[in-house]
């Protein structure tokens, strides 16, 4: 008997549902920062056994949209309702459940098994938890709840197992030895938006997009060359930075992460260039990949 599945974590942004992805995977698949609206795409992380395939999806966090680029982002999140095995809804100690209630609402129609996962309980005591339970229970009733930690991995595998439980006899999706839907380009993108969210202030991490423009390889090392867009001037200068000072530490420091990503040498040249509110852009949106077509 082979199992298989679609288990998609959906949420509201910063909650650690890209750590817990993570987690679960056993790859570092999302990004993972401090900041919110980190993940902007729908990534899929292939979870093989010989008996069983978990293909995990993780979302952006669920907002209300406030240009056509947000827009795109809720519509990946809404995407996961519709073709789960199994939900995975995270929050955390922090958030109750009016946050976002439209969404919560389309999660409560739902027929499917929903895993509600109460992260960030390390923040808290248990009374406080109790409560947080009690809340929740009410708001989702259908939900089977798990207290959990996902910055220090407590209650992961109590998922995992459950999850496993609950999922469909199918034969695999995908091919075993595969581990995402997304091709390397993708990741190189992903590891430079992370540094920028890193290394930049306020709304600049949140003006860029990456393009890679060239991605060569051979056994030992890949040549990249990545475009970094931007939506103004005075911001490409920010990217730049005095002397391309700052342009410098970011390639640096994404050069390191591709090269341990990827475990071979790595070449990146990268560039900024602007083009004027891409966030706004129906052209500009599409050639990103974010189009939902």
């Amino acid at each position: 008997m082979h199992k298989a599945g679609f288990v998609n974590i959906v949420g509201n942004p910063n909650v650690g549902k890209s750590t817990l992805m993570n987690l679960l995977v056993g790859e570092r698949i999302s990004i993972a920062t401090f900041k919110a609206q980190t993940t902007r795409h729908r990534i899929m992380g292939i979870l093989n056994t010989p008996e069983m395939q978990i293909c995990f999806s993780d979302t952006p966090g669920v907002l209300k949209p406030n240009y056509k680029l947000q827009e795109s982002m809720l519509q990946f999140s809404e995407s996961a309702l519709v073709d789960a095995d199994v939900l995975l809804y995270v929050t955390d100690m922090v958030e109750t459940p009016d946050k976002n209630a439209e969404f919560l609402e389309k999660v409560c129609k739902l027929k499917v098994p929903i895993l509600l996962l109460i992260n960030k309980i390390d923040l808290s005591n248990q009374g406080e938890l109790e409560k947080k339970v009690e809340l929740w229970h009410e708001a989702l009733p259908q939900a089977e709840i798990f207290p959990i930690s996902a910055l220090h991995r407590f209650n992961v595998d109590a998922i995992l197992s459950r999850i496993k439980e609950l999922l469909p006899e199918s034969p695999a999706y995908f091919d075993k030895d595969q581990w995402t839907d997304k091709p390397a380009r993708f990741f190189v993108t992903e590891i430079m938006r992370e540094k920028i969210l890193l290394y930049y202030d306020k709304e600049i991490p949140y003006s860029c997009e990456v393009v890679v423009e060239s991605f060569k390889e051979t056994p030992n090392t890949i040549n990249i060359s990545a475009v970094i867009y931007v939506e103004r001037d005075s911001q490409k200068g920010i990217i730049i930075g005095h002397q391309g000072v700052a342009l410098k530490r970011v390639s640096t420091e994404a050069r390191k992460s591709l090269e341990k990503f990827f475990g071979k040498h790595i070449y990146l040249e990268t560039f900024v260039k602007v083009d004027k509110d891409w966030r706004n852009s129906d052209r500009s949106l599409r050639m990103y990949g974010y189009n939902q077509e």
